[in-house]
C-alpha cells in the first residue's frame, strides 16, 4: 500500500524496551551477603520480691505488727523491772555467822530496801561488809527473787592469840589480825613471843616470827589445836608448844608443819602418858618421859 507502512507476516510485534524484554537479558544483580547470627534476646528483669515487689502491702503489715508487739513488750518489762512495785526489795537475810549477830552484818550491809531488786548491786554490797566487818573472810550476796536479798557469810576463824594489855587479839591462818575481844575464846592457844635474847633477833624480827607461829598452829590438827595452850617461839627454829596436863611439844621451826602436825597426832596416840614429845625432825619423832 502507498505511502504506508507494510508490516511483516508470521512476526509478532513485540516491545524490547520494556520490563519482560530486559528480564534475563541485562547485567546480573551482585549476591546478597551472608546472614550473621542472631543477636540474642535480653532477658526479661526478674520480678522484684522486695518491699516493691508484689504483695510487699501484705507483709508489710505482720512486720510492722511484730516490731511494735516487741516495742510494747520491752517497755513493759523494763517497767515491771525498775517501775513497777512488784519487784522491789522488801526482805534481807544473812546466815553462816558464828561469832556476829545477824544485826551487825544486816546493818554492815546497808541493802537499800524497797529499791528494783534487779538494780542492787551485790558486789558494792559484797565490798561494804567485808570493809566493815574485818572478822568476816568472805560474803556472798544474791538475789532472791522476787523480794529478796541473801547473804551468806563466811567468818574468819583464830587461830592464835596475841595478847594485849587485858584484850586479845585474834589471828587467822593466814596471818590477818582481825579482831580483838576481852576474852580469850576457848581452844585458841595464846602466842607468847621470848625472842629479844636469841642470836637470830636481828635476822628475824617480830613479824617474821609471828608468821612462823601462825603456820605452826595453822598446822595443829583439830584436836590437838584444843588441846594447845601456848605457843612459844624463842627463835626462827625454837617454836615449842604447851598442851593441857603439863605436856609440852618441842616443834623446830615452822617449815614441814603439816608432817609434824601429823606425827605428834601418832605420838599422842601412841604415848597418851608421856610428858614430852618431840617432833623437831617429822620423820623421827620421840617421846619421853610419864
Amino acid at each position: 500500500m502507498a505511502g504506508g507502512t507494510t508490516a511483516r507476516r508470521g512476526t509478532p510485534f513485540s516491545d524490547r524496551s520494556g520490563p519482560a524484554a530486559r528480564k534475563g537479558t541485562g547485567a546480573p544483580k551482585p549476591p546478597k551477603p551472608p546472614k550473621g547470627p542472631k543477636a540474642p534476646k535480653a532477658p526479661k528483669p526478674a520480678q522484684r520480691s522486695g518491699p516493691q515487689g508484689p504483695g510487699a502491702r501484705l507483709r508489710r503489715g505482720p512486720v510492722l505488727a511484730s516490731l511494735a508487739a516487741a516495742v510494747v513488750l520491752a517497755a513493759g518489762g523494763t517497767w515491771v523491772l525498775y517501775g513497777s512495785s512488784w519487784l522491789r526489795v522488801e526482805k534481807v537475810a544473812a546466815t553462816g555467822m558464828d561469832v556476829l549477830t545477824s544485826e551487825q552484818v544486816l546493818g554492815a550491809a546497808a541493802v537499800p530496801v524497797g529499791a528494783p531488786l534487779v538494780s542492787v548491786d551485790t558486789e558494792e554490797i559484797e565490798g561494804r561488809v567485808r570493809g566493815r566487818l574485818p572478822r568476816i573472810d568472805s560474803v556472798d550476796v544474791v538475789r532472791a527473787w522476787p523480794h529478796g536479798i541473801g547473804l551468806k557469810v563466811t567468818e574468819r576463824k583464830p587461830v592464835l592469840l596475841i595478847k594485849k594489855d587485858a584484850n586479845f587479839v585474834e589471828v587467822d591462818a593466814t596471818g590477818v589480825r582481825f579482831d580483838t575481844v576481852p576474852k580469850a575464846p576457848g581452844g585458841v592457844p595464846v602466842l607468847e613471843l621470848n625472842a629479844g635474847r636469841s642470836p637470830s633477833a636481828r635476822r628475824f624480827d617480830e613479824e617474821r616470827l609471828l608468821h612462823e607461829a601462825v603456820l605452826v598452829a595453822g598446822a595443829l590438827p583439830g584436836p590437838i589445836a584444843k588441846e594447845t595452850v601456848q605457843v612459844k617461839v624463842g627463835s626462827y627454829d625454837s617454836v615449842v608448844l604447851e598442851l593441857t596436863g603439863g605436856r609440852s611439844v618441842t616443834w623446830g621451826s615452822g617449815e614441814h608443819s603439816d608432817a609434824k602436825g601429823r606425827a605428834l597426832n601418832a605420838l599422842l596416840k601412841a604415848a597418851p602418858k608421856a610428858a614430852h614429845f618431840d617432833v623437831s625432825v617429822p620423820t623421827a619423832p620421840a617421846a619421853s618421859g610419864s
